[in-house]
Protein backbone atom coordinates (compact mmCIF):
# COMPACT_ATOMS: atom_id res chain seq x y z
CA UNK A 1 0.00 0.00 0.00
CA UNK A 2 1.55 3.29 -1.04
CA UNK A 3 1.87 6.25 1.31
CA UNK A 4 -0.58 9.01 0.45
CA UNK A 5 1.11 12.40 0.18
CA UNK A 6 -0.39 15.24 2.14
CA UNK A 7 -2.01 17.75 -0.18
CA UNK A 8 -1.14 21.32 0.68
CA UNK A 9 -3.62 23.99 -0.26
CA UNK A 10 -1.62 27.02 -1.38
CA UNK A 11 -4.71 29.13 -1.93
CA UNK A 12 -5.68 31.09 1.22
CA UNK A 13 -9.25 30.92 2.57
CA UNK A 14 -11.78 33.13 0.81
CA UNK A 15 -12.10 36.65 2.28
CA UNK A 16 -9.10 36.11 4.55
CA UNK A 17 -6.40 38.79 4.79
CA UNK A 18 -4.07 36.89 2.46
CA UNK A 19 -6.87 36.32 -0.03
CA UNK A 20 -7.75 40.03 -0.14
CA UNK A 21 -4.09 41.07 -0.47
CA UNK A 22 -3.36 38.58 -3.28
CA UNK A 23 -6.54 39.35 -5.23
CA UNK A 24 -7.17 42.99 -4.33
CA UNK A 25 -6.67 44.15 -7.94
CA UNK A 26 -9.35 41.74 -9.22
CA UNK A 27 -11.74 42.72 -6.40
CA UNK A 28 -11.27 46.42 -7.11
CA UNK A 29 -11.77 45.79 -10.84
CA UNK A 30 -15.16 44.25 -10.11
CA UNK A 31 -16.15 47.29 -8.05
CA UNK A 32 -14.98 49.61 -10.82
CA UNK A 33 -17.12 47.67 -13.31
CA UNK A 34 -20.19 48.61 -11.24
CA UNK A 35 -19.34 52.28 -11.81
CA UNK A 36 -18.83 51.70 -15.53
CA UNK A 37 -22.18 49.96 -15.79
CA UNK A 38 -23.79 52.89 -14.01
CA UNK A 39 -22.33 55.30 -16.54
CA UNK A 40 -24.24 53.45 -19.27
CA UNK A 41 -27.54 54.63 -17.78
CA UNK A 42 -26.79 57.91 -16.01
CA UNK A 43 -24.71 61.00 -16.68
CA UNK A 44 -21.28 61.18 -15.06
CA UNK A 45 -21.37 63.13 -11.76
CA UNK A 46 -19.58 66.32 -12.85
CA UNK A 47 -20.35 70.00 -12.45
CA UNK A 48 -20.28 71.48 -15.95
CA UNK A 49 -20.90 75.07 -16.94
CA UNK A 50 -20.76 76.82 -20.28
CA UNK A 51 -18.30 79.66 -20.52
CA UNK A 52 -20.31 82.85 -21.13
CA UNK A 53 -17.71 84.29 -23.49
CA UNK A 54 -16.96 81.18 -25.53
CA UNK A 55 -19.97 78.92 -25.69
CA UNK A 56 -18.06 76.25 -27.57
CA UNK A 57 -15.78 75.58 -24.57
CA UNK A 58 -17.18 73.82 -21.51
CA UNK A 59 -15.85 74.82 -18.10
CA UNK A 60 -16.30 73.02 -14.80
CA UNK A 61 -16.45 73.79 -11.10
CA UNK A 62 -16.06 71.63 -8.01
CA UNK A 63 -18.98 70.19 -6.08
CA UNK A 64 -20.15 67.38 -3.83
CA UNK A 65 -20.60 65.01 -6.78
CA UNK A 66 -16.83 65.04 -7.29
CA UNK A 67 -16.52 62.62 -4.35
CA UNK A 68 -17.99 59.78 -6.43
CA UNK A 69 -15.66 60.57 -9.32
CA UNK A 70 -12.64 60.72 -6.99
CA UNK A 71 -13.60 57.35 -5.51
CA UNK A 72 -13.83 55.80 -8.97
CA UNK A 73 -10.38 57.06 -9.97
CA UNK A 74 -9.03 55.85 -6.64
CA UNK A 75 -10.09 52.35 -7.76
CA UNK A 76 -8.42 52.93 -11.13
CA UNK A 77 -5.21 53.97 -9.34
CA UNK A 78 -5.25 50.75 -7.29
CA UNK A 79 -5.58 48.69 -10.49
CA UNK A 80 -2.76 50.61 -12.22
CA UNK A 81 -0.58 50.20 -9.13
CA UNK A 82 -1.05 46.42 -9.26
CA UNK A 83 -0.31 46.30 -13.00
CA UNK A 84 2.96 48.26 -12.66
CA UNK A 85 3.97 46.16 -9.66
CA UNK A 86 3.29 42.77 -11.27
CA UNK A 87 4.41 43.34 -14.85
CA UNK A 88 7.34 45.72 -14.33
CA UNK A 89 8.75 45.99 -10.81
CA UNK A 90 8.42 42.36 -9.75
CA UNK A 91 10.21 41.17 -12.89
CA UNK A 92 13.09 43.58 -12.28
CA UNK A 93 13.29 42.50 -8.62
CA UNK A 94 13.63 38.87 -9.67
CA UNK A 95 16.55 39.70 -11.95
CA UNK A 96 18.38 41.99 -9.52
CA UNK A 97 17.83 39.93 -6.32
CA UNK A 98 17.56 42.97 -4.05
CA UNK A 99 17.62 42.71 -0.28
CA UNK A 100 14.41 43.27 1.68
CA UNK A 101 15.28 46.91 2.40
CA UNK A 102 16.21 47.68 -1.19
CA UNK A 103 13.21 45.70 -2.42
CA UNK A 104 10.70 47.94 -0.63
CA UNK A 105 12.54 51.15 -1.55
CA UNK A 106 12.81 50.04 -5.17
CA UNK A 107 9.07 49.36 -5.33
CA UNK A 108 8.30 52.72 -3.75
CA UNK A 109 10.56 54.64 -6.13
CA UNK A 110 9.32 52.68 -9.13
CA UNK A 111 5.67 53.44 -8.41
CA UNK A 112 6.29 57.10 -7.59
CA UNK A 113 8.56 57.63 -10.60
CA UNK A 114 5.79 56.49 -12.93
CA UNK A 115 3.24 58.69 -11.18
CA UNK A 116 5.47 61.78 -10.99
CA UNK A 117 6.48 61.47 -14.64
CA UNK A 118 2.86 61.19 -15.75
CA UNK A 119 1.64 64.01 -13.49
CA UNK A 120 4.51 66.36 -14.33
CA UNK A 121 4.04 65.90 -18.07
CA UNK A 122 0.28 66.35 -17.81
CA UNK A 123 0.49 69.38 -15.52
CA UNK A 124 3.18 71.06 -17.63
CA UNK A 125 1.02 70.66 -20.75
CA UNK A 126 -1.87 72.38 -18.93
CA UNK A 127 0.39 75.24 -17.85
CA UNK A 128 1.54 75.76 -21.42
CA UNK A 129 -1.93 75.55 -22.94
CA UNK A 130 -3.45 77.95 -20.38
CA UNK A 131 -0.47 80.40 -20.56
CA UNK A 132 -0.01 80.47 -16.80
CA UNK A 133 3.79 80.56 -17.05
CA UNK A 134 4.00 83.36 -19.61
CA UNK A 135 1.63 85.55 -17.59
CA UNK A 136 2.06 84.95 -13.82
CA UNK A 137 -0.54 87.63 -13.01
CA UNK A 138 -3.22 85.08 -13.95
CA UNK A 139 -2.40 83.18 -10.74
CA UNK A 140 -4.39 85.75 -8.72
CA UNK A 141 -6.11 87.88 -11.32
CA UNK A 142 -9.92 87.55 -11.52
CA UNK A 143 -10.08 85.49 -8.32
CA UNK A 144 -12.10 83.38 -7.48
CA UNK A 145 -11.24 80.93 -10.24
CA UNK A 146 -14.37 78.83 -9.91
CA UNK A 147 -14.41 77.86 -13.60
CA UNK A 148 -11.83 75.32 -14.73
CA UNK A 149 -11.13 73.75 -18.11
CA UNK A 150 -11.76 70.04 -18.32
CA UNK A 151 -8.07 69.11 -18.23
CA UNK A 152 -7.44 71.04 -15.01
CA UNK A 153 -10.47 69.62 -13.21
CA UNK A 154 -9.64 66.10 -14.37
CA UNK A 155 -6.02 66.62 -13.21
CA UNK A 156 -7.15 67.48 -9.68
CA UNK A 157 -9.62 64.58 -9.61
CA UNK A 158 -6.86 62.14 -10.57
CA UNK A 159 -4.44 63.63 -8.04
CA UNK A 160 -6.89 63.24 -5.19
CA UNK A 161 -7.79 59.74 -6.37
CA UNK A 162 -4.15 58.68 -6.50
CA UNK A 163 -3.21 59.92 -3.03
CA UNK A 164 -6.37 58.41 -1.57
CA UNK A 165 -5.43 55.06 -3.11
CA UNK A 166 -2.11 55.22 -1.24
CA UNK A 167 -3.98 54.67 2.05
CA UNK A 168 -5.36 51.16 1.28
CA UNK A 169 -2.07 50.33 -0.47
CA UNK A 170 -0.39 50.43 2.96
CA UNK A 171 -2.46 47.35 3.73
CA UNK A 172 -2.25 45.71 0.32
CA UNK A 173 1.56 46.05 0.15
CA UNK A 174 2.07 44.81 3.73
CA UNK A 175 3.93 47.95 4.74
CA UNK A 176 6.09 47.58 7.85
CA UNK A 177 4.69 49.13 11.01
CA UNK A 178 7.73 51.39 11.45
CA UNK A 179 7.27 52.78 7.91
CA UNK A 180 3.53 53.48 8.19
CA UNK A 181 3.79 56.78 10.18
CA UNK A 182 6.27 58.24 7.67
CA UNK A 183 4.11 57.35 4.70
CA UNK A 184 0.91 58.53 6.38
CA UNK A 185 2.46 61.94 7.00
CA UNK A 186 3.35 62.66 3.37
CA UNK A 187 0.09 61.14 2.05
CA UNK A 188 -1.96 63.40 4.32
CA UNK A 189 0.18 66.42 3.39
CA UNK A 190 -0.53 65.79 -0.28
CA UNK A 191 -4.26 65.35 0.31
CA UNK A 192 -4.58 68.46 2.48
CA UNK A 193 -2.69 70.74 0.09
CA UNK A 194 -4.30 69.45 -3.12
CA UNK A 195 -7.80 69.44 -1.66
CA UNK A 196 -7.21 72.87 -0.12
CA UNK A 197 -6.17 74.40 -3.45
CA UNK A 198 -9.12 72.70 -5.17
CA UNK A 199 -11.78 73.79 -2.65
CA UNK A 200 -10.45 77.33 -2.07
CA UNK A 201 -10.33 77.93 -5.84
CA UNK A 202 -6.55 78.37 -5.78
CA UNK A 203 -6.31 75.76 -8.53
CA UNK A 204 -3.93 77.78 -10.71
CA UNK A 205 -1.39 78.33 -7.95
CA UNK A 206 -1.78 74.72 -6.84
CA UNK A 207 -1.12 73.46 -10.35
CA UNK A 208 2.11 75.46 -10.68
CA UNK A 209 3.39 74.33 -7.28
CA UNK A 210 2.50 70.69 -7.98
CA UNK A 211 4.34 70.67 -11.31
CA UNK A 212 7.40 72.23 -9.66
CA UNK A 213 7.31 69.80 -6.75
CA UNK A 214 6.71 66.73 -8.93
CA UNK A 215 9.71 67.54 -11.12
CA UNK A 216 12.03 67.62 -8.10
CA UNK A 217 10.56 64.43 -6.65
CA UNK A 218 10.80 62.70 -10.03
CA UNK A 219 14.53 63.45 -10.16
CA UNK A 220 15.03 62.02 -6.68
CA UNK A 221 13.25 58.72 -7.29
CA UNK A 222 14.85 58.23 -10.71
CA UNK A 223 18.25 58.86 -9.08
CA UNK A 224 17.45 56.26 -6.44
CA UNK A 225 16.50 53.71 -9.10
CA UNK A 226 19.79 54.38 -10.89
CA UNK A 227 21.65 54.06 -7.58
CA UNK A 228 20.10 50.65 -6.95
CA UNK A 229 21.34 49.44 -10.35
CA UNK A 230 24.84 50.89 -9.81
CA UNK A 231 25.86 52.33 -6.42
CA UNK A 232 28.67 54.37 -7.99
CA UNK A 233 26.20 56.56 -9.87
CA UNK A 234 25.25 59.27 -7.36
CA UNK A 235 25.36 62.38 -9.54
CA UNK A 236 21.57 62.48 -9.64
CA UNK A 237 21.39 63.00 -5.86
CA UNK A 238 23.64 66.05 -6.13
CA UNK A 239 21.44 67.58 -8.82
CA UNK A 240 18.36 66.77 -6.77
CA UNK A 241 19.81 68.43 -3.66
CA UNK A 242 20.36 71.71 -5.53
CA UNK A 243 16.94 71.65 -7.19
CA UNK A 244 15.26 70.69 -3.92
CA UNK A 245 16.47 73.86 -2.19
CA UNK A 246 15.58 75.98 -5.24
CA UNK A 247 12.16 74.34 -5.37
CA UNK A 248 11.45 75.28 -1.76
CA UNK A 249 12.48 78.89 -2.39
CA UNK A 250 10.34 79.12 -5.53
CA UNK A 251 7.37 77.59 -3.73
CA UNK A 252 7.58 80.13 -0.92
CA UNK A 253 8.12 83.01 -3.35
CA UNK A 254 5.14 82.12 -5.56
CA UNK A 255 2.90 81.54 -2.55
CA UNK A 256 3.77 84.87 -0.93
CA UNK A 257 3.49 86.68 -4.27
CA UNK A 258 0.07 85.18 -5.07
CA UNK A 259 -1.58 85.01 -1.64
CA UNK A 260 0.31 87.65 0.32
CA UNK A 261 0.41 90.37 -2.34
CA UNK A 262 -1.84 89.47 -5.28
CA UNK A 263 -4.96 88.42 -3.39
CA UNK A 264 -4.35 90.92 -0.57
CA UNK A 265 -4.47 93.80 -3.05
CA UNK A 266 -7.33 92.40 -5.13
CA UNK A 267 -10.58 94.33 -5.33
CA UNK A 268 -12.76 91.29 -4.71
CA UNK A 269 -12.31 90.98 -0.93
CA UNK A 270 -14.66 89.10 1.38
CA UNK A 271 -16.05 85.66 2.18
CA UNK A 272 -18.80 84.24 -0.02
CA UNK A 273 -19.22 80.46 0.00
CA UNK A 274 -21.79 80.43 -2.79
CA UNK A 275 -19.59 82.52 -5.08
CA UNK A 276 -16.46 80.57 -4.10
CA UNK A 277 -14.71 83.67 -2.75
CA UNK A 278 -12.42 82.96 0.23
CA UNK A 279 -10.28 86.08 -0.06
CA UNK A 280 -10.18 87.14 3.59
CA UNK A 281 -7.24 87.72 5.92
CA UNK A 282 -7.78 84.57 8.00
CA UNK A 283 -7.79 82.29 4.95
CA UNK A 284 -4.74 83.98 3.43
CA UNK A 285 -2.78 83.66 6.69
CA UNK A 286 -3.85 80.01 7.06
CA UNK A 287 -2.77 79.18 3.49
CA UNK A 288 0.62 80.87 3.88
CA UNK A 289 1.16 79.26 7.29
CA UNK A 290 0.39 75.80 5.83
CA UNK A 291 2.79 76.35 2.92
CA UNK A 292 5.57 77.70 5.17
CA UNK A 293 5.14 74.88 7.70
CA UNK A 294 5.29 72.23 4.96
CA UNK A 295 8.39 73.75 3.35
CA UNK A 296 10.13 74.00 6.74
CA UNK A 297 9.20 70.38 7.50
CA UNK A 298 10.58 69.24 4.15
CA UNK A 299 13.81 71.21 4.63
CA UNK A 300 14.28 69.63 8.05
CA UNK A 301 13.84 66.15 6.59
CA UNK A 302 16.20 67.11 3.76
CA UNK A 303 18.92 68.29 6.16
CA UNK A 304 18.64 65.10 8.21
CA UNK A 305 18.85 63.03 5.03
CA UNK A 306 21.98 64.87 3.85
CA UNK A 307 23.68 64.62 7.26
CA UNK A 308 23.00 60.88 7.39
CA UNK A 309 24.27 60.49 3.84
CA UNK A 310 27.46 62.44 4.57
CA UNK A 311 28.00 60.45 7.77
CA UNK A 312 27.67 57.15 5.92
CA UNK A 313 30.03 58.42 3.22
CA UNK A 314 32.60 59.50 5.83
CA UNK A 315 32.37 56.13 7.59
CA UNK A 316 32.86 54.32 4.28
CA UNK A 317 35.89 56.47 3.44
CA UNK A 318 37.45 55.93 6.88
CA UNK A 319 36.87 52.19 6.57
CA UNK A 320 38.62 52.18 3.19
CA UNK A 321 41.57 54.12 4.65
CA UNK A 322 41.89 51.66 7.52
CA UNK A 323 41.86 48.77 5.07
CA UNK A 324 44.59 50.43 2.99
CA UNK A 325 46.70 51.14 6.12
CA UNK A 326 46.28 47.58 7.37
CA UNK A 327 47.29 46.21 3.98
CA UNK A 328 50.35 48.46 3.97
CA UNK A 329 51.34 47.34 7.47
CA UNK A 330 50.91 43.69 6.60
CA UNK A 331 53.18 44.14 3.55
CA UNK A 332 55.81 45.92 5.68
CA UNK A 333 55.64 43.22 8.34
CA UNK A 334 56.16 40.53 5.71
CA UNK A 335 59.06 42.45 4.22
CA UNK A 336 60.64 43.03 7.67
CA UNK A 337 60.20 39.40 8.52
CA UNK A 338 62.07 38.31 5.39
CA UNK A 339 64.83 40.87 5.96
CA UNK A 340 65.14 39.76 9.58
CA UNK A 341 65.70 36.18 8.50
CA UNK A 342 68.41 37.25 6.07
CA UNK A 343 70.03 39.50 8.69
CA UNK A 344 70.38 36.67 11.25
CA UNK A 345 71.68 34.40 8.53
CA UNK A 346 75.34 35.54 9.04
CA UNK A 347 78.36 34.05 7.17
CA UNK A 348 79.35 32.09 10.27
CA UNK A 349 75.92 30.54 10.54
CA UNK A 350 76.03 29.72 6.87
CA UNK A 351 79.40 27.91 7.40
CA UNK A 352 77.97 25.98 10.30
CA UNK A 353 74.99 25.05 8.18
CA UNK A 354 77.23 23.96 5.33
CA UNK A 355 79.44 21.89 7.65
Amino acid sequence: MGIRKKTTNKNPPVMSHEFVIQNHADIVSCVAMVFLLGLMFEVSPVHMLNCPEQTTINHFQHGIKDLATIFFYMLVAIIMHAIIQEYVLDKINKKKHFSKTKHSKFNESGQLSAFYLFSFSWGASILVSENFLSNPVTLWEDYPHILMPFQMKFFYICQLGYWLHALPELYFQKTKKEDIPRQLVYILLYLVHIAGAYILNLNRLGLVLLVLHYFVELLFHVSRLIYFSNENRQMGFTMWAVLFVLGRLLTLSLSVLTVGFGLANAENQGFDWAAGNFNILFVRITVLAAVCFTQAFMMLKFIKFQLRRWREHAEAQSLKKKQVINKGKSKKDKANGVNGVHAHDSPRSRKEKSS
